[in-house]
């Protein structure tokens, strides 16, 4: 079958196999979720998502420990798993994704430098990763590098159930 798109597959997908998704993003600030609702017949799958900015949006949307985001940071694996799980609670989604990371141009440091972004990923069968990324570009590239990462992820995971 062809596809205009990632995203188009990625509905189709998920229908196909009569499953859900979530999202909560921080520093893609809702791009996922805008490029996932772009395709028609993207309702049928997409359950909802939630932009978390702040850490104060992270701790009262998703119950993330402010414990957590003072010893990791809101940019960290540990949070990252935090924010897919906590999605995939809210929406009770078969799947659920987040991103959070430095798109910049500020905001880096020696430890995480802008492009750092972790994306985390809750599958059905209660199994769930982070992957960090180093990624480079200004922070438009950054975000929508970002989105493309996480869509194409769940693609590949799709295809091999």
């Amino acid at each position: 079958m062809n596809f205009d798109c990632p995203e188009q597959e990625l509905v189709y997908l998920l229908s196909k196999k009569n499953m859900s998704l979530s999202a909560a993003e921080s520093c893609t600030g809702g791009l996922i979720s805008k490029m996932i609702t772009d395709i028609a017949g993207s309702s049928q799958v997409f359950l909802g998502g939630v932009i978390v900015y702040s850490n104060k949006s992270k701790t009262d949307i998703l119950k993330i420990e402010k414990e957590l985001l003072n010893t990791k940071g809101a940019v960290s694996q540990e949070v990252a798993l935090k924010m897919a799980e906590s999605a995939s609670i809210i929406f009770n989604s078969d799947f659920s994704l987040s991103a959070t990371g430095i798109a910049g141009p500020e905001g880096g440091s020696l430890e995480k430098p802008v492009g750092t972004v972790y994306t985390g990923f809750k599958y059905n069968t209660n199994n769930s990763e982070v992957v960090k990324h180093s990624f480079t570009g200004d922070r438009e590239e950054i975000r929508l590098k970002t989105a493309v990462y996480c869509i194409n992820h769940l693609i590949l995971y799709l295809r091999n159930l």
